[in-house]
C-alpha cells in the first residue's frame, strides 16, 4: 500500500514578508513586493528593480557566530526550516533524528559571497580570503545546516536544477517517505543573487522588466504588455510526513501532497520548447502519480514569469493536459507579486497552494490589464478570488528545461 504524505508545518521568507501570516495576507490583497533595488547601486543597469527581503534579522534564526560564516541564501533556508519546525510541533530527539531528513533546492548557490571574496582576492590577494569562503558558497549547505540546527540525521541532500529546485526537492522529499527511507522530510529552498553579477548576467540576455518607473506593475505574467520578470530572493521550507506519523503525533496537517511529475523539453538551455511539450509530460506524469483525472484539478499555481515564451508556452502546455477544461480553471501566477525567486520559487509558490487549500482562497495575478491574445485561459486577474479548492497542480520549469509539477490536496481522513 502507498504510504500516505502530508503538510504539517510552514515557513517562508519572500519579498512580501517573513513568515506565513504576512506572506498570506499579502497575497490576499494582491499586494505587491517589488521595488528599487537597494542592496547595491543598480542605476547603471538597465533593470534597476526587484524583489528584496525586508526587514530579515538573521540573529533571530542563527547564532551570530554561525551566520557569519553563511551566505544570506543558508539564513533564508535555516529561518524557514526554524519556522516550519515551530508550526510542525515536531520534536526532533535522539530516538528519532535517524528518521527525519531534509532535502532543499537552490539554482545558484552563494553567488553574493562568491562575488565578494573574487574582490577580496583582487584587491588585498589569496591570504585574506576566509577559510569558510567554500562552506558558505556551496549550495549544499542549506541542507547541510538545517540538519546540524534540527539534528536531522535522516536522509540529506540538496537538488540544483534552477528554477524548479525547491520544487524538485519537494517531490523527492516525498518519495523519500514513500519508499520508507524516512517519516518525515524537511524539504524546500532558497535563493539570494540579488547581485551585480546575476543582474547583470539576466540583464544580457534580455530577459529582466526595465519597467523601473512602475516596479509594483512590472511582473505582469500573461499581460500582452509584459516586458520580462524580476529577480527576487527569498525561500521557504515545508514540513513533510508520513501520515500515520503525523496523526500519531496529533499533528495539524495543511493538506495531502499526492503527485510529483518530472519531465525534460530537450529543447533549449535557457527557452522553453514553444509548444509546451515539457511542461504538459510533466503535469500528465503529476496527474497519474496521484492517481487523479485533469477535471479533478481545481486551480493551477502557474510557473507564470512574465516572460513571452514561458507564458505562452505554459499555457499551451495546459491545453494540452487538460482539454476543453483548461479553460475553466482558475490558474495564477503568484510571481505577479512575490517576482521570480529563481531556486526559492517552488516551494514559495507550494506553500500558497497548500494555503489555497486551507482558506477557499484562489491568490490572483495581479497586473493583467491587457489580454495576450495567445494566453486565453483564466488568470483569476487582479483580485483574489473565493472558491473550494480540494487540489492543486503547482508548476515549476527551469533552464536547462528541467520541469517539476506537485499536486496538493485537502486532506480526508
Amino acid at each position: 500500500m502507498t504510504r500516505r504524505v502530508v503538510v504539517t508545518g510552514l515557513g517562508m521568507v519572500t519579498p512580501l514578508g517573513i513568515g506565513v501570516e504576512e506572506n498570506w495576507e499579502a497575497v490576499s490583497k494582491g499586494k505587491s513586493g517589488i521595488g528599487h533595488i537597494t542592496k547595491f547601486d543598480a542605476s547603471s543597469f538597465p533593470c534597476q528593480i526587484g524583489g528584496e527581503v525586508k526587514d530579515f534579522r538573521s540573529e533571530d534564526f542563527l547564532a551570530p557566530k554561525v551566520a557569519k560564516h553563511l551566505d544570506v541564501f543558508i539564513h533564508y533556508a535555516v529561518a524557514s526550516a526554524r519556522m516550519a519546525v515551530e508550526d510542525s510541533r515536531l520534536k526532533i530527539t535522539a530516538e528519532n533524528n535517524h528518521r527525519v531528513g531534509c532535502v532543499t533546492g537552490s539554482g545558484m548557490g552563494g553567488l553574493g559571497t562568491i562575488e565578494f571574496y573574487h574582490k577580496v582576492l583582487l584587491e588585498k590577494g589569496p591570504r585574506r580570503i576566509s577559510p569558510f569562503f567554500i562552506p558558505s558558497i556551496i549550495a549544499n549547505m542549506s541542507s547541510g545546516q538545517i540538519s546540524i540546527e534540527f539534528g536531522a540525521r535522516g536522509p540529506n541532500s540538496s537538488i540544483e536544477t534552477a528554477c524548479a529546485a525547491s520544487s524538485h526537492a519537494i517531490g523527492e522529499s516525498f518519495k523519500i517517505i514513500q519508499r520508507e527511507a524516512a517519516q518525515v522530510m524537511i524539504a524546500g529552498g532558497s535563493e539570494a543573487v540579488l547581485t551585480p553579477l546575476a543582474l547583470g548576467g539576466f540583464t544580457s540576455m534580455r530577459s529582466l522588466s526595465t519597467r523601473n518607473e512602475e516596479p509594483g506593475k512590472a511582473s505582469r505574467p500573461f499581460d500582452r504588455d509584459r516586458d520580462g520578470f524580476i529577480m527576487s530572493e527569498g525561500g521557504g521550507i515545508i514540513i513533510l510526513e508520513e501520515l500515520n506519523h503525523a496523526l500519531d503525533r496529533g499533528a495539524d496537517i495543511y493538506a495531502e501532497i499526492s503527485g510529483y511529475g518530472m519531465s525534460a523539453d530537450a529543447y533549449h538551455f535557457t527557452a522553453p520548447d514553444s509548444g509546451g511539450i515539457g511542461a504538459s509530460l510533466c503535469m500528465g506524469a503529476a496527474l497519474k502519480d496521484a492517481g487523479l483525472d485533469p477535471t479533478d484539478i481545481d486551480y493551477i499555481n502557474a510557473h507564470g514569469t512574465s516572460t513571452k515564451l514561458n507564458d505562452i508556452s505554459e499555457t499551451r502546455g495546459i491545453k494540452s493536459v487538460f482539454g476543453d477544461y483548461a479553460f475553466k480553471i482558475p490558474i495564477s501566477s503568484t510571481k505577479s507579486m512575490t517576482g521570480h525567486l529563481l531556486g526559492g520559487t517552488g516551494v514559495v509558490e507550494a506553500i500558497y497552494s497548500i494555503l489555497a487549500i486551507k482558506n477557499g482562497l484562489i491568490p490572483p495575478t495581479i497586473n493583467y490589464e491587457f489580454p495576450d491574445p495567445e494566453c486565453d485561459l483564466d488568470y483569476v486577474p487582479n483580485k483574489a478570488r473565493k472558491a473550494r479548492v480540494r487540489t492543486v497542480l503547482s508548476n515549476s520549469f527551469g533552464f536547462g528545461g528541467t520541469n517539476s509539477t506537485l499536486i496538493f490536496k485537502e486532506y480526508t481522513p
